[in-house]
């Protein structure tokens, strides 16, 4: 996925969640929206680079939206409101090879009355239900690991996703890695013991699990290889 021209600057601190300050290179400070819920464990170091997207939306508080940081080694990207535009093209164009044989693909399908998937991808008769997680974590280890903080959500999409195999359906967890600097991908369990029981209960139950590292650049983000999972 191609990004848009990005404003450069130096972060600040990040607080309230979804907000950050950054320091333009002129020496001047804005306040930016950070669209990412989690604790961003490894990327909020004070003076990294960042990168930040502008809007022209007059309705919006904050025009800037942080897009990507760098730690020293390699971009890594934050806007976890892109990752679903970025598997999504990658699906079509094949690069996820495990689920390129579909004929629709739809977006944010309810599987239940209580949630929808990311994905739903269908050919003929079957159906296969895949949910996305952004992963910018890494842990002591060196691994690509998930989640950063607790996710209640994040649990509960994997009982759906059990629920699915059992109506008959194929079900992946599907984690896109936006960083370069690690070695395989594993469950943080020290972080949320309770996600990485109910990853493990799903895969038992026929969940396939996929770890795929995106490249990210100043100037796109593309999926580029397959990461071995552990759990």
């Amino acid at each position: 996925m191609l990004l848009p021209p990005l404003v450069p600057g130096r972060l600040i601190r990040r607080y309230k969640r979804f907000l950050a300050d950054v320091e333009l290179g002129d020496g001047s400070v804005l306040t930016v929206h950070c669209p990412n819920s989690g604790s961003m464990r490894g990327c909020l170091g004070a003076g990294w680079p960042v990168l930040l997207s502008t809007s022209d939306n007059p309705k919006r508080k904050h025009r800037h939206t942080w897009e990507l940081v760098h730690n020293g080694v390699c971009w890594i990207g934050i806007n976890t409101s892109r990752t679903n535009s970025v598997v999504e093209e990658d699906l079509r164009g094949g690069s996820i090879p495990e689920l390129a044989s579909f004929d629709e693909l739809h977006r944010e399908v309810g599987i239940s009355d209580r949630s929808r998937i990311d994905f739903a991808l269908t050919r003929g008769a079957d159906r296969t239900w895949v949910e996305v997680k952004s992963v910018t974590m890494i842990d002591d280890d060196g691994r690509f690991a998930f989640p950063d903080a607790v996710t209640s959500r994040g649990a509960k999409h994997l009982r759906e996703l059990a629920g699915a195999i059992a109506h008959g359906d194929c079900a992946v967890m599907l984690y896109l890695i936006q960083r370069s600097d690690g070695n395989g991908f594993t469950v943080a369990d020290d972080i949320d013991p309770g996600y990485g029981e109910m990853l493990r209960r799903a895969v038992d139950t026929g969940v396939r699990v996929l770890a795929y590292r995106a490249e990210v650049s100043p100037e796109e983000i593309r999926v580029v290889e397959r990461v071995p999972v552990e759990l």
